[in-house]
């Protein structure tokens, strides 16, 4: 999930409060978090997700649940939205040590690469086909 480009940036001292309540929606839904990690402009979360949910329904209750979250707090001075659309790719089980870890990793990694460079890489490792019209606004 990515938030509005150039605002709406997650702030790193309350990023733990906001992945707890993350947390909550998922369970809540019946769905197993595993990790969850982010930056300021975006956060990945990777779930167990069980055949009696559609994908696009979590991601839509967490965005909107999480949004109100974050704008009854008032950590931003005007209002809070993630940007339309999300990346969905699945793991095997033999692969979910290694995603854990990328994931934990995010500071460390985005030292090396922006989120734009990492969303295209990983549409291309999965052989996604995309045009740049049709992503997120980045943060340039």
């Amino acid at each position: 999930m990515a938030s509005k480009a150039g605002k709406n940036l997650i702030p790193n001292i309350q990023k733990d409060e906001l992945y707890k309540y993350i947390t909550g929606i998922i369970r809540n839904k019946g769905q197993k978090l595993i990790a969850i990690n982010g930056l300021f402009d975006h956060i990945h979360v990777l779930i167990g997700l069980k055949p009696d949910i559609a994908l696009s329904d979590l991601v839509r209750d967490i965005k909107a649940n999480s949004s109100k979250f974050i704008n009854d707090k008032k950590w931003f001075r005007g209002k809070f939205n993630w940007q339309e659309g999300f990346g969905a790719f699945s793991y095997s089980q033999s692969q979910l040590d290694s995603v854990v870890a990328y994931i934990g990793n995010q500071e460390k990694h985005h030292s090396k690469m922006t989120f734009k460079e990492e969303y295209k890489k990983l549409l291309e490792k999965f052989n996604v086909e995309y045009e740049d019209k049709y992503l997120f606004e980045w943060l340039e």
